[in-house]
This record gives structure tokens, sequence and C-alpha cells, in this order.
């Protein structure tokens, strides 16, 4: 779906020298694959993410979006068709008054016929739980509501990939969850290409590959599994791993021997069962 190859990315600064965001990237994220960026703030993996659908294109390297080269402007609409991007604050992202109007503001925009634009609507709505929403003002609705109604805008321009950036990172506990698990259906039910941006680590472990950036180059790639189970580099760049995760790496320190790749509180409670 995505190919990276050697991209660099550089910001000017105000006295004409350059910031490295990213370093010489390269990625392969694979159509219907669920993809998890993780890295510190100013890592470089937001200004990466923006790569995915033409909002920047590199300084050196090649970025190709379904078969498009990202730096052919020619390519653009088709790049942002194919690829969507939902931010961190859903405010941002609503323009209309009316919960349907806002939904339809996509497809409009790309001349679909008013027929299908509202069988569209009312799909992308069914699709994120918000269908009975549709007559609602979006200002009213609570955050994770919000980011599931700016998901649905995204899914009535009919992409082939959604890339999420942080966009959890504004919503409370149990908003994180509903749109969790809008992004997981999306995948596993309607095989959407999915990257997510997360600072949540209990978020990536349903990941089907993760990767890690640090000072803007690739640090880590691998299963979930495979990277949390590198607590001591992961701690090093500054990120953290899984509860459950750090509880065995704490336990070995122990003496108490336990899996180290262990994601999940079930994962745990049956290690210590067979713990004699």
């Amino acid at each position: 779906m995505i190919e990276c190859k050697e991209v660099v990315y550089e910001y000017q600064n105000e006295d004409k020298t350059a910031n490295v965001a990213v370093d010489g990237v390269n990625i392969s994220i694979n159509k219907g694959e669920f993809l998890v960026i993780l890295g510190r703030n100013g890592s470089g993996k937001s200004t990466l993410a923006k790569h995915f659908n033409a909002l920047l294109v590199p300084s050196s390297g090649t970025v190709i979006v379904d078969g498009l080269d990202t730096s052919n402007s020619e390519n653009i609409w088709n790049i942002r068709h194919s690829t969507g991007m939902v931010f961190q604050n859903p405010d941002n992202q609503l323009v209309a008054t009316i919960v349907e109007e806002d939904v339809a503001f996509g497809p409009e925009n790309l001349g679909i016929e008013p027929a299908e634009i509202r069988k569209r609507v009312d799909d992308s709505l069914k699709k994120v739980g918000m269908y009975e929403y549709r007559k609602h003002a979006p200002h009213l609705l609570s955050g994770g509501q919000k980011q599931r109604v700016a998901i649905a805008g995204i899914l009535a321009m009919k992409p082939k990939c959604i890339v999420f950036d942080e966009s959890t990172a504004m919503l409370d506990p149990s908003g994180r969850e509903e749109v969790m698990n809008t992004i997981m259906d999306l995948n596993k039910n309607n095989h959407m290409t999915i990257v997510l941006i997360t600072h949540f680590m209990e978020e990536a472990v349903n990941a089907d590959r993760i990767v890690v950036i640090d000072k803007g180059k690739l640090v880590k790639e691998g299963t979930p599994r495979e990277v949390f189970s590198h607590v001591e580099i992961m701690k090093k760049i500054g990120l953290d791993v899984p509860q459950m995760t750090e509880l065995a790496y704490e336990l070995n320190k122990s003496g108490i021997h336990v899996k180290e790749d262990i994601l999940t509180i079930d994962e745990m409670v049956s290690e210590l069962c067979q713990l004699k």
C-alpha cells in the first residue's frame, strides 16, 4: 500500500539552517496491515505520517502510495482519495453543524452523485456506530463520538488506508476504547490498511507490526511481542512498554522467572498460575 525508500525530510529554520526530521527511513506497509508507529515527542513519527497522503513530500528519497509517487503533483488528488488522515483534535476536523452533513462533506467535494452520497453517509455512520446520532450537532457529542464522526467522514470517501495521527491523545479512557474498537473493526472486518501513531502502548499490542522511530530514524521493527520484549532498549529511547510487559520485566529482575514477552493481563495470569 505504502512504500518509503530512503525518505529524508528537512525543515528549514529561520536562520536558513536545516533540521532533519526524518532521516533515511525505509518502510513497506502492506495492504490490509495494521501498523503502529511509536516514538517520543519530536522523534519524527508525525512528520513521517504526513508523507503517507502527500501532506508533505520528501526532501530526498521516494514515497509511493498505492502505486503513485507523492512527489508528482498530478498524483496528489488520487493519493488523498486512497489514504485518509484522522488527526489528534476532532474539533479541527468537523466542519458542519449536523453530523450527517459533516460526513457528506468529503464525498460532495469529490463530486459524487447525491444518491450515492446518501448511501455512503449512512453506511459510514453505521460502521462507526454513530448512525443514531446522524441528526445531532457535532459540538454536543463526547470526544470519542466526535472522533468516530471524523472517521466516518474519511470512510465516506472510500479510502484504502487511514492514518491515525495520535487520534486518541485528547480522549478519556472510554473515548479511547470507542475509537480503538472502531479502528480494529475497520482493519479486521473491512480489511482496511491502518497506520496508527500513538503514545499508548496498550493500543499498540493489537497491531500486526510496530515500527519505532527515534531522532528521525527507524530503530526497531517487528511484532508487538518482539518489539516490547526489549524493555531496556525502549526505555533508553524514552518509551514505555505495556504494563504487563513491564511487570514481567520487574519480576524477572527480582528472580521470579516468567516469560519476558507477556503483553496482556490474561497472559500474565496464565503465567503466574503456572509458577510453583
